[in-house]
């Protein structure tokens, strides 16, 4: 996967996803995938999978925001989607999966990929993981060509990170692009495997239980091996936020920048205004955090909205 795949994912979904603008938010530039059709990035990587690939069939595993993504995309295809999602899947995101049609199967978090492979393998379906494949990563990594073709001389990009398509998507148009560029990449406290697997060297997997305690609920997924290799080489780091900071960050993109952000989608924005990547040193106006996703539950977003700011983050 590189620059080359970026670029002709770009031509297959430009008339399906979004070219989601730059919105200015104080001293620091998000770009909102969160306006997407099926509300985040994901529609991007789905699409060009299903373009690309030309499946008579899809399945696949997701904490929400994929299977929206794969669902539309089949539908688009007109070809039958599965989607296994593990219990506790945001409502929000349930019913828009089963809004586009697909047949949605819940299993236990840790049962998702053996059940999505059963299908697979029972009913002749393509499986489309929701990183784990170069058309997926070149998918995601339009937004990197969209960043640099929108704000040429930005200095910081800050990436989600869950398995890793996002990052590795970005990262590598960024880096082919504008090699000056830095690229950090964002988790949560308590689903921070790719934090430990870059700082170790190796991959490190944490069990459903332990990832299944922060509220981004899109941020839950180990790296693979391919997204591992292509973090390891492109990052400049990667950094974690506390659940308040994402909290805080949701906040201050819907007061800010008139933006909803699910707890997932508002994690780089909270490293940014929490000082946590170097972003703080960079003049103002280059740096962008990507808002990946404004899936979030109405009740959640409720109470995020009314808490009071935790000391310490920048205005």
């Amino acid at each position: 996967m590189d620059l080359h795949d970026i670029r002709a994912a770009a031509t297959r979904i430009a008339h399906v996803a979004v070219r989601t603008p730059l919105v200015r938010c104080g001293d620091l530039w998000v770009k909102p995938e969160s306006l997407q059709r099926v509300g985040s990035f994901k529609i991007r990587g789905a699409f060009n999978a299903v373009a690309a690939l030309r499946p008579s069939g899809v399945v696949t595993h997701s904490s929400g925001n994929h299977g929206q993504a794969l669902a539309y995309a089949a539908r688009e295809a007109g070809v039958p989607c599965t989607v296994v999602v593990p219990e506790g899947t945001p409502r929000v995101k349930v019913e828009a999966i089963r809004s586009f049609g697909a047949t949605l199967v819940v299993v236990p978090p840790d049962q998702r990929v053996i059940a999505a492979e059963k299908h697979a393998a029972d009913q002749g379906l393509t499986l489309i993981p929701p990183y784990d494949h170069p058309a997926v990563i070149a998918g995601q990594g339009t937004i990197g060509l969209e960043i640099i073709a929108d704000l040429p001389d930005v200095e910081v990009v800050v990436v989600p990170v869950s398995g890793g398509g996002l990052a590795s998507g970005i990262a590598t148009a960024v880096k082919e692009l504008s090699p000056a560029t830095r690229v950090y990449g964002v988790e949560p406290e308590l689903a921070a495997d790719a934090a430990e697997s870059l700082a170790a060297g190796r991959r490190v997997s944490w069990e459903a239980a332990r990832t299944f305690r922060t509220i981004a609920d899109g941020l839950r997924a180990d790296l693979s091996d391919l997204t591992f290799s292509i973090l390891r080489a492109r990052l400049d780091g990667i950094v974690t936020v506390s659940e308040e900071e994402i909290r805080a960050a949701m906040r201050h993109l819907a007061f800010r920048a008139r933006l909803v952000a699910e707890p997932s989608g508002a994690v780089a924005t909270a490293a940014v205004l929490a000082g946590k990547v170097e972003a703080g040193r960079v003049p103002a106006g280059r740096t962008v955090a990507i808002v990946s996703g404004g899936n979030v539950d109405p009740d959640l977003y409720r109470e995020a909205l009314n808490e009071e700011e935790p000391a310490g983050l920048r205005r």
